[in-house]
């Protein structure tokens, strides 16, 4: 992993270190958690940095027969990684082999491969520079890899103080956004809805008996959101909603939910469909971005599931249909002339032809790349996958308005992932060069380098 790690010709080092690697990140989608970084938070050892809270790290580990207690147990942080060393010496193919070592490098400035016979050297020399290195705050971190913005993932609920005070006391080096994520209120299905509704209408001072009233609520929470800088909003969806009912029959649903009763399938969908399609409208109206993901099949393992609960590594990729439903919805919003900037995922690779063909169905307005069929995400963001999300976004659309990369991280050493990205993006269309297949002007088609790697995200979500 040397200067010119996957870069495999000389159009595409052009292409990263002229116009890549020192583009600002706009990390648009992420998990990190607002009150640590107003306080500037500096993190004690690599373990808690490293295993804190990364379920990727969890799942590899269990994989390498990693006893629980070592995975998200109490045992001694050196024990903890030491084993995560152990289990470092069996990832190769893995993006986690290449994330973890670009991090040492990049961070802590260590060209060790980890394995378990250095893992302490490793690890002192790691947490010595915690200790003392001003750039290993969240601040000196933000600066050093030149992040213009993050986006957090934010319950509507949520009073977003912390966002308020890192606004107010303007130290922070980078923009810290929140996301509107109003899952809770969408997943009727869910044992926990009800008092969460019961929530819900305390944050907005709506009392809800009706669905209409859910939505009056969601929409003065969402403006609040936007009174703070929201550009974009966060839904997780098995599949996409598309049970078009009126409000008097989705008002029924409402109150058996609320009494206690079991929702059907039927009614479970006409329900976030209601919710969806009238927060769609608020999302156009407001000028922010609908994220959409799609196809992943969550909590897997009830028993783990009861110990740790939800992110904890047992999600998995579903394989649901999922063209039918996009189709119907997108549909009934464009009847309204409703349809908002939206960037569609999908956990599942089957599904990037149907988005990266029904997202050119509700283009318009003017906007470059209203419709984006999103970056690699989760257990597709490797190499293998971001490649293939590009190639057929390139196949099927415009590459050049792509908004690249997100980390959609847990963890505020996950900013090496943007050069990894970059590094792929500038050997795919530098391979195109060289190949012939693209006519290469290293000034305009570093342009779209630099574009992808930053200036669209700018343009997409500050536009």
């Amino acid at each position: 992993m040397d200067e010119d790690f996957l870069l495999k010709n000389d159009a595409a080092k052009e292409l990263y270190f002229k116009h890549a690697k020192d583009m600002p990140i706009f990390d648009y989608h992420c998990h990190l958690i607002p009150s640590q970084i107003a306080e500037d938070k500096r993190f004690t050892t690599i373990t808690e940095a490293w295993l804190g809270g990364d379920h990727y790290k969890w799942r590899a580990m269990r994989s390498n027969g990693v006893k629980e207690e070592l995975v998200t147990g109490n045992a001694d942080p050196f024990d903890k990684f030491m084993a995560w060393a152990g289990t470092m010496e069996n990832l190769i193919g893995n993006p986690l082999y290449h994330w973890t070592h670009l991090e040492l490098q990049r961070y802590f400035g260590i060209y060790d491969v980890l394995n378990r016979k250095n893992a302490k050297k490793i690890y002192d020399e790691a947490n010595e520079k915690f200790a003392s290195d001003p750039e290993l705050s969240v601040f000196g971190i933000m600066k050093k890899f030149k992040v213009y913005a993050v986006g957090t993932t934010d319950d509507p609920a949520d009073d977003l103080a912390m966002h308020a005070k890192i606004r107010e006391e303007g130290k922070c080096p980078a923009k810290v956004i929140p996301s509107f994520r109003p899952d809770k209120a969408i997943h009727i299905e869910k044992p926990d809805f009800a008092d969460y509704i019961t929530k819900l209408s305390a944050a907005a001072d709506v009392e809800i008996k009706t669905v209409d009233d859910v939505v009056e609520a969601l929409t003065r929470r969402l403006e609040f959101f936007a009174s703070l800088g929201c550009k974009a909003s966060d839904h997780a969806l098995e599949q996409c909603p598309h049970t078009f009912k009126s409000t008097a029959e989705v008002n029924k649903i409402l109150q058996k939910k609320l009494y206690g009763d079991t929702l059907t399938e039927e009614e479970v969908d006409a329900y976030m469909t209601y919710v969806l399609a009238a927060l769609a409208r608020q999302y156009k109206r407001l000028g922010i971005a609908m994220q959409l993901h799609f196809a992943a099949i969550r909590d897997n393992n009830p028993r783990m599931f009861r110990l740790l609960g939800p992110d904890t590594g047992y999600d998995a990729s579903y394989d649901k249909d999922l063209a039918q439903g996009v189709s119907i919805f997108f549909a009934h919003l464009s009847d309204e002339d409703s349809v908002p900037k939206t960037i569609f995922y999908s956990l599942n690779p089957k599904d990037y032809y149907s988005l990266g063909t029904l997202m050119g169905c509700y283009q318009g307005d003017g906007i470059p790349g209203k419709i984006q069929l999103g970056s690699g995400w989760w257990f597709c963001d490797h190499k293998d996958g971001m490649e293939e999300q590009m190639k057929t976004l390139a196949n099927l659309g415009l590459l050049s308005r792509f908004v690249g990369m997100l980390t959609d991280s847990r963890s505020f050493l996950s900013y090496s992932r943007h050069e990894y990205f970059r590094r792929i993006l500038c050997n795919l269309v530098g391979t195109w060069a060289e190949d012939g297949e693209i006519a290469y002007d290293e000034e305009s088609t570093g342009r779209i380098i630099e574009d992808i790697c930053f200036n669209n995200a700018k343009n997409y979500f500050e536009g």
